[in-house]
């Protein structure tokens, strides 16, 4: 646990609203911006709890199949969760989750997922729900990532990876998105490259043409706890009281 010191009291007439967190591919930075976002919510004072309902490309160990990125949001939550409850559904196979349920002769279906989720609540202010792969990344026949968070009824957060290409990739993540009844919270540029020509440029066509706030700005291999102060509007976002969820489409 890293030394985050909670406030004194806990303010329980504090609404905080869960999220889930997505991505405009894979490799650009969910992991790192829902541990930042956990660490943000903790130094304000609440319970925080991160969640990795599906997950490949998972270690075999002693305890049984681990992944490193669901390791991290255990280890980033408190309290500190089972791992069970953080990643209910763990596949071997680094591949599409889809893919590697179907090596193992399994499903991915939202009962578990329902369950973990519920459990995740009892003891916490918050959660953060982390999806795999981006918005469209199949997990069987019937679901994909996105529908977690229409199962959970969660808004969304969009990390934005920054690198060429980044713009088409948040402007068609958005559109799919609303698309399938879900409200896009806000997003998260996060610097994936040394250096991005025309970054400023590239931000401010994100911030006129992306239909939500920018929540936060993190620089490339910017140290957590500095990306946890840069969090800041995303943390105050959560605590909006919440609006209906769109009906879905």
């Amino acid at each position: 646990m890293d030394d985050v010191t909670p406030a004194e009291s806990h303010n329980c007439a504090m609404h905080t609203r869960d999220v889930f967190v997505t991505g405009t591919d894979t490799g650009i930075g969910k992991t790192f911006v829902s541990v930042a976002l956990l660490r943000a919510l903790r130094m304000a004072g609440l319970r925080a709890v991160g969640m990795k309902p599906v997950a490949s490309g998972c270690e075999l160990t002693p305890r049984g199949l681990r992944n490193d990125d669901a390791l991290a949001l255990q280890a980033a939550s408190d309290p500190r969760p089972d791992y069970a409850l953080v990643n209910p559904l763990a596949f071997a196979a680094p591949i599409s989750p889809h893919l590697a349920a179907a090596a193992e002769g399994r499903r991915i279906t939202l009962e578990p997922i329902h369950a973990a989720y519920a459990l995740l609540g009892a003891h916490a202010d918050a959660r953060v729900v982390e999806g795999i792969g981006g918005w469209l990344a199949p997990l069987s026949d019937r679901l994909v990532a996105g529908d977690l968070a229409h199962a959970l009824r969660l808004p969304v957060i969009l990390v934005v990876g920054l690198r060429l290409g980044c713009l088409n990739h948040a402007l068609l993540s958005a559109r799919a998105i609303r698309a399938d009844g879900c409200e896009l919270l806000g997003w998260i540029g996060n610097q994936i490259e040394p250096s991005l020509p025309a970054l400023a440029g590239n931000l401010d066509t994100l911030r006129a043409r992306l239909p939500a706030p920018c929540l936060g700005v993190l620089e490339y291999a910017m140290p957590t706890a500095a990306a946890a102060q840069a969090l800041a509007p995303a943390v105050a976002a959560m605590r909006i009281h919440p609006i209906p969820f769109a009906s879905s489409v």
